[in-house]
């Protein structure tokens, strides 16, 4: 991995906090609609909804505040009022607005490697909302290449390794999920290294354990200065 020519990182949940935000939002959501559903029911259409619309509204804020209005229409059965819709909507507005909270040693570690790799922000969500979290973080400076992708799946990964101009076998990918951090990457050839957050979206799990040879497995972000310095 030491031979690495780019190292790109996922930004939500890897760079900056990100899904306890969106489990605050459903929190709230299943408190304005507790007399149709129980939570548990709530969330399960939510994440439904949510799988369902990828390939109309991609990932993000906006598709996730889509996804609850859907939700909200099912669960009344079409009956909710204008009141109800504006309720959502200002909680889709709240996730547009709140503050970005570096995750602990990611500007340590981003100075470490600037300089010597050309460092790539990859990740996937709205266009504009990731380049406002970028912004705000003030870590902007050390990324050579900014990247928002639609989906990480191999294809769009392919397809930017290409606008890099670089070989799988010499870029690395560093992110929290193993289905869209790790796995399309190494499949392609390239490296990738886990790195967990405390929570994971039930989209972004998988059902079992990676080995490959490319692979690496670690506790925190500050333990990839061991494997690349």
């Amino acid at each position: 991995m030491k031979n690495a020519k780019i190292i790109a990182f996922d930004a939500d949940d890897t760079l900056w906090h990100n899904e306890p935000y969106f489990d605050e939002a459903q929190a709230r959501f299943c408190k304005l609609f507790q007399d149709f559903a129980s939570s548990q029911e709530i969330l399960g259409l939510i994440l439904n909804h949510q799988v369902k619309n990828l390939p109309i509204y991609g990932f993000g804020i906006k598709a996730f505040t889509l996804s609850m209005i859907e939700t909200a229409l099912k669960i009344t059965d079409n009956n909710i009022s204008g009141k109800g819709i504006e309720q959502i909507i200002t909680i889709g507005k709240d996730l547009l607005q709140k503050p970005v909270e570096l995750m602990p040693n990611v500007e340590n570690v981003l100075q470490e490697l600037h300089g010597n790799y050309k460092l790539v922000m990859a990740t996937k969500g709205d266009l504009k909302d990731q380049h406002r979290k970028l912004h705000d973080s003030g870590i902007g400076h050390y990324f050579h290449h900014i990247e928002v992708l639609s989906d990480k799946t191999e294809l769009d990964y392919e397809k930017m390794l290409g606008r890099l101009d670089i070989k799988a076998e010499d870029f690395l990918m560093i992110g929290n999920s193993l289905k869209s951090d790790v796995l399309p990457i190494i499949n392609l050839g390239g490296y990738g290294i886990h790195v967990p957050y405390v929570t994971t979206w039930e989209y972004e799990k998988i059902d079992f354990e990676i080995e490959h040879e490319n692979f690496i497995a670690l506790n925190n972000i500050e333990e990839v200065l061991n494997i690349l310095k």
